[in-house]
């Protein structure tokens, strides 16, 4: 059944990959604006940062792994994803790899931040600088790659409900995953509402 399922979901070709990159792409956009929001009072919304973090871990997974399988299938000779043909070498050499380490260590930091319940040290400093480089990285993407995302969002290929659900699966597992840390996330927000003197509940 998961071996049909992968199948089905791969009917698309590049045109169904790229559909789903979009769509994916354009949730993150949207759950991204809420997250930069929160940096504007972050004392009084951790908890809100915390869970909306949280929320974006599997669409950023699946992201990652919709845009793996168009490198992959290129770099395997894939007749239409080499007539597509890859993405322009600064994105390709300098903007995509520090997107993902980048994105991978603000994600994994923001968890163990959670996990240990740190408002300070190492740990908040690492989140904080791969932030820095995660902005500009994913700046210079953005600006890349918004012009074609109206296209992609309209395009009909076979998988189109397959693609729905996958992504529809991404957003239920991070609502999940948030719920779960959201316990984590409030006492972290306690001890910096406390250390500013602010109860923010």
């Amino acid at each position: 059944m998961p071996v049909t399922w992968i199948r089905r979901l791969l009917a698309g070709g590049s045109l169904g990959n790229g559909q789903l990159t979009a769509v994916a792409a354009a949730l993150l956009l949207l759950l991204l604006a809420i997250e930069g929001a929160t940096l504007l009072r972050l004392g009084s919304l951790l908890t809100v940062h915390a869970f909306v973090g949280m929320l974006l871990i599997p669409l950023v997974a699946l992201k990652l792994a919709s845009t793996g399988w168009r490198m992959l299938r290129y770099y395997l000779g894939g007749g239409e994803y080499v007539r597509l043909g890859p993405p322009h070498a600064v994105l390709r050499v300098l903007v995509a790899p520090a997107i993902v380490l980048s994105t991978v260590t603000l994600l994994g930091t923001g968890v163990a931040l959670l996990a240990l319940g740190r408002t300070r040290g190492a740990v908040v400093g690492l989140h904080e600088a791969s932030f820095a480089v995660w902005l500009g990285a994913a700046g210079l993407h953005v600006l890349a790659h918004l012009p074609k995302l109206p296209r992609l969002l309209r395009a009909r290929a076979p998988g189109l409900g397959l693609r729905a659900a996958a992504v529809a699966g991404a957003v239920v597992a991070g609502g999940v995953l948030a719920t779960a840390t959201l316990p984590s996330a409030d006492r972290l927000q306690d001890r910096v509402s406390a250390s500013i003197g602010v109860d923010a509940r």
